[in-house]
């Protein structure tokens, strides 16, 4: 599966890119919200895993941008805030999944998992 992240926070990323790449995965990287909308405007990513704030544009911005593309991409948010308001509009906005900060990268690939085709 090719993977893009989208996380401003370099330890947070640097920490998926490795369980990703381990698990045999392709990875973009991205670390801030334009530069994941200029890379999901030129590549056909399996999967989206990004965080909620992030410079230029947000996590929640990558959403709506993914569907005006008329891109069908599963969509991981990553968020220290599990404010339920911030949840409910993400998945409002067409996200596949919501994990929490602090998450372990273990759990991040059994959700993973539930996307990639049997």
């Amino acid at each position: 599966m090719l993977i893009l992240i989208a996380e401003d926070d370099e330890l947070i990323l640097k920490t998926i890119e490795h369980k990703l790449l381990k698990e045999g995965h392709e990875v973009i990287l991205t670390r801030n919200g334009k530069e994941a909308i200029d890379t999901l405007r030129e590549k056909d990513v399996d999967l989206a895993i990004t965080d909620i704030m992030m410079p230029f544009a947000s996590g929640i911005e990558i959403l709506s941008s993914i569907k005006t593309m008329g891109k069908q991409v599963p969509v991981i948010i990553l968020s220290s805030m599990g404010q339920e308001e911030v949840v409910l509009n993400a998945f409002d906005l067409g996200a596949s999944d919501f994990i929490v900060k602090p998450f372990s990268p273990n759990e991040l690939m059994l959700r993973i998992k539930r996307f990639i085709p049997k």
